[in-house]
């Protein structure tokens, strides 16, 4: 159950998007990243993207991760991980860490981490406990206090869970998705099933599970199938994030769209390395639970099987209980909030492509906080 993109072999890698955006994606209105880059970007800390690579021009130049990207091992074929053939790591990268660009598109969450690449996938993207297992030890020895591990399997391989007790006990929290972009899923994936893995769900610009019944991804490529998840087989969940229609630069410039939990746990990741940034003593449970504590409630019994603890709450996760600290939005500022998905169809696992912006909506900061219903349960003092 890995993350593939069946095309690519026989249409070569991800070419470069055609199109910009000059406006923020509305996942940026909804985690509000901005109201505390005034207490910390994310520097000194490193978030390691486990997964395609990451091309090197994004780390080179004036590219969005320009003197923080630093590329890792390639664990299957030559070479290191500033290639990136899928353009699913890039986006993950700058999903975490992307600078804000100068015309207003869309920026990553934490824009002063520094991005550890680990590429533990083929060209194609598909993955196997071993990669993983390799790819996981890279990151935990390359200094990672976060890790994105993109490529979920279905696998509950020793190796693998090893590899977690390895990294976690070197300090690295381990961000991996619930399910897998945009494929069937009949049980749990790894390495987010096994304990001390933090696990990340996806929602749309409503607040609701993104897909529905299942959590997919999407593109301008040709559809496939709804996913379909057994009720009460998949993964448990810690919490959820946007993961639907997000916006982000991607492999050789332009603005790539992407949906799924693959990136909904890469906004978690970037908030975690916000978190850090401001409270660099935090163990990884202390991490995770501050996470947790911080979360929108769903409004349902905890941990809620779609959304877990609810949906990440980025402002209060960094400020820990003290919002009188952080600003408050400007409700002039425009974003890009997507149309509402259509339910009969998800595309491509992992497929991300040039973003077509007819039909978008643009609304104010305001407008798009409106659309998200965030109730507290009121337990849980953040940690």
């Amino acid at each position: 159950m890995a993350q593939t993109l069946p095309d690519v072999r026989q249409n070569g890698c991800r070419k470069p998007a055609a199109r910009a955006v000059d406006r923020p994606s509305w996942s940026q209105a909804f985690l509000r990243p901005e109201a505390v880059w005034p207490l910390g970007r994310g520097s000194g800390v490193t978030v390691a993207v486990i997964g395609s690579g990451v091309e090197a021009a994004a780390g080179a130049g004036s590219g969005p991760l320009a003197g923080r990207l630093v590329l890792g091992p390639r664990l299957h074929g030559e070479g290191d991980a500033g290639r990136d053939c899928v353009g699913h790591g890039t986006v993950l990268a700058t999903l975490v860490a992307g600078r804000r660009p100068a015309d207003g598109g869309p920026s990553g969450v934490a824009p002063a981490a520094k991005v550890l690449a680990v590429a533990a996938t083929d060209d194609a993207g598909s993955t196997n406990a071993d990669l993983l297992s390799r790819g996981i030890r890279a990151a935990a020895d390359g200094g990672a206090r976060v890790a994105v591990v993109a490529a979920p399997i279905a696998e509950a391989a020793p190796a693998l869970a090893e590899a977690v007790a390895y990294a976690t006990a070197k300090g690295t929290l381990l961000v991996a998705p619930a399910g897998p972009d945009g494929q069937s899923v009949a049980g749990p994936v790894y390495p987010a099933g096994f304990p001390g893995v933090f696990a990340v769900a996806a929602i749309g610009a409503d607040g609701a599970p993104a897909g529905a019944s299942a959590q997919g991804s999407s593109s301008g490529s040709a559809a496939a199938p709804e996913a379909v998840v057994a009720p009460g087989r998949v993964s448990r969940v810690d919490v959820a994030a946007p993961g639907e229609a997000l916006l982000a630069a991607g492999p050789g410039g332009g603005t790539f769209t992407a949906s799924g939990p693959s990136y909904a746990a890469a906004l978690v990741a970037g908030t975690a390395a916000l978190v850090l940034g401001r409270s660099p003593s935090l163990s990884v449970e202390q991490l995770a639970d501050r996470l947790r504590a911080t979360a929108y409630r769903p409004g349902t019994a905890l941990p809620d099987p779609a959304v877990g603890w609810g949906a990440v709450d980025t402002v209060t996760a960094v400020v820990a209980g003290t919002p009188s600290a952080v600003a408050a939005p400007a409700a002039a500022d425009p974003v890009v909030v997507p149309p509402p998905p259509d339910r009969s169809a998800v595309h491509l696992a992992s497929a991300i492509t040039g973003a077509s912006l007819g039909g978008v909506a643009l609304i104010g900061l305001a407008a798009a906080a409106v659309r998200i219903r965030r109730r507290r349960d009121g337990g849980g003092a953040p940690v």
